[in-house]
């Protein structure tokens, strides 16, 4: 019981789990309020056009550097892709950036995936690496093709053996049951190829390269007026990001 009644007011029975939602309630911080005032203060180091290497693969390795060798990030080739699916809604997740050199970046996922199918319908997408312990993010826009299946072979056989089983074993988004059944297809897969064989590449997975148009290097600055310079492809089409000639810096507003 919860208080008090005024005399000839009958008494109201409350149940401890109301009880206790209602304090937890009156308790917890109110999350929209937290959401408005979680505030981070940015440092002054800043980025100037002068600084940034002529073409964005040099300045991609730059920052990878730094990022890759800083203990603060965990795993610095984490990059949120952005998608469209066919009736224009936007779709996004971390995958693992894996190979970035003259034609763009490439991340390698199951081919019959959302991500996979979304691809082939739309081959645009773009890509966020959100270095924030640094105050720097990167930003990619570009046309989207898959690699070689060679070249998705050479990789596939870098991988842990658990990673490859994992690729034979789960046919990704697809709805599955439970935890168990995806425990037994990945078993089933280990009996098919027992070490200390080889797993070979499954036939639905491989790689897609994103080929920039854009490349964006943002830096956190006080007062939200942060720097962001961007290189844009002087054609507007993907062009070979080691090219200094090929790109053009732009500063936007932040």
């Amino acid at each position: 019981m919860v208080g008090t009644p005024a005399a000839g007011v009958p008494e109201l029975e409350v149940s401890e789990e109301v009880t206790a939602c209602i304090l937890h309630r009156v308790e917890s911080p109110d999350v929209n309020s937290e959401l408005a005032e979680h505030r981070v203060d940015y440092s002054d180091a800043g980025l100037d056009a002068a600084d940034l290497a002529p073409a964005p693969l040099e300045q991609f390795h730059r920052w990878w550097d730094e990022a890759s060798s800083d203990p603060r990030i965990a795993e610095p080739n984490a990059v949120v892709l952005a998608t469209v699916d066919a009736g224009g809604l936007p779709d996004a997740r971390t995958v693992l950036l894996k190979g970035a050199d003259a034609r763009g970046f490439v991340f390698y996922t199951n081919l019959g995936s959302a991500k996979a199918r979304q691809l082939a319908a739309a081959p645009h997408a773009a890509l966020v690496l959100p270095w924030h312990p640094q105050q720097r993010q990167v930003r990619v826009r570009g046309e989207v093709e898959q690699v070689s299946r060679d070249e998705s072979a050479a990789y596939f056989a870098t991988r842990p053996r658990g990673s490859q089983l994992g690729a034979h074993a789960s046919r990704q988004s697809a709805e599955v049951a439970s935890r168990e059944d995806l425990a037994r297809a990945y078993e089933a897969a280990a009996a098919r190829f027992p070490e200390p064989g080889a797993v070979p590449l499954p036939d639905g997975w491989g790689g897609f390269l994103v080929r920039p148009v854009e490349v964006e290097l943002w830096v956190g600055r006080r007062s939200r007026l942060h720097d962001r310079l961007v290189y844009l492809s002087v054609t507007g089409e993907p062009a070979p990001l080691d090219d200094a000639g090929a790109w053009r810096v732009v500063r936007r507003q932040p």
